[in-house]
């Protein structure tokens, strides 16, 4: 299996391709030379590109994945961990993908550092020096090119993050009132102030051994349906903080799948076309 590692540079051609990614049947997903994912054979497409953001010179190095079926796909954007995005993140798109949705993961450190560091703790580091309105610009340039993919349905874009990304997958939600539907797995929420901007509908991905988390949620939770928004949210018991990543607390245990099944299931009913359009 061979790949091709993209420069390290900004300002690349927009929605350019940087990187061809073999397939193997029965081969899981590994992380190779420049960080990039060797695929499983889940999804019939998977490539790196280049989001140029509007009226500036950087870009969002991506990973984006295309399902395999004859029609346009509503998309979802992957928001990934403190960490910067690692191994993980791209077998999320995968596994959308294969569930029928065109799925991108931006590296948001991208536009600042030019790609997140092999090294954990030195992503979380970095991560932490991003600006919420640098956030906030890319994931609105990663949104605005899959609304001009050929193979997506224009709006019909839901997000979905994890620890970091998934309170960013909340704050995002108040910045984008155009989402169709927002997941957001173990994450912080927005400050207060901000809640009432949302019009997206949200659901709530939780570990049971998560207090730090979870104590939170009660109150939000109130103040979310008294401004009459849309907010489920499920603690999976026998589970800890990150449970949907390998490694974490619960993550070898059957609360994954549910959890994974509530979130299809979520995505199905606010991001198909059938149900929200009303056509078919």
């Amino acid at each position: 299996m061979t790949g091709y590692s993209p420069p390290r540079r900004r300002g690349a051609a927009s929605h350019v391709a940087v990187a061809a990614i073999g397939l193997a049947a029965g081969v899981g997903m590994a992380w190779g030379v420049g960080r990039q994912p060797l695929r499983d054979a889940v999804t019939t497409h998977g490539e790196w590109v280049y989001v140029k953001k509007r009226g500036q010179t950087d870009s969002v190095r991506a990973y984006i994945a295309y399902p395999e079926r004859k029609d346009r796909a509503a998309a979802v954007v992957v928001i990934h961990e403190i960490y910067g995005l690692t191994a993980w993140e791209p077998t999320v798109a995968d596994r959308l993908a294969k569930s029928g949705y065109v799925a991108i993961v931006p590296d948001l450190l991208s536009t600042k550092y030019g790609r997140s560091p092999a090294d954990a703790d030195s992503g979380r580091k970095l991560v932490g020096q991003l600006e919420p309105s640098r956030i906030t610009a890319d994931l609105d340039a990663v949104v605005a090119y899959l609304n001009g993919l050929s193979a997506v349905r224009g709006g019909d874009i839901g997000v979905i993050g994890f620890c970091w990304g998934g309170g960013q997958s909340f704050r995002y939600a108040t910045n984008n009132p155009k989402l169709r539907a927002a997941v957001i797995c173990y994450g912080s929420p927005p400050e207060s102030s901000a809640l009432a901007r949302i019009q997206t509908p949200l659901l709530g991905v939780y570990g049971e051994n998560d207090a730090r988390i979870n104590t939170t949620l009660p109150n939000i939770a109130d103040r979310l349906k008294g401004m009459g928004k849309s907010f489920t949210y499920r603690v999976y018991p026998g589970t800890g903080h990150g449970f949907l990543k390998p490694g974490r607390q619960g993550s070898d245990g059957p609360q994954v799948d549910k959890a994974w099944g509530d979130i299809l299931d979520f995505f199905k009913q606010k991001l198909d076309t059938k149900n929200v359009n009303g056509k078919q």
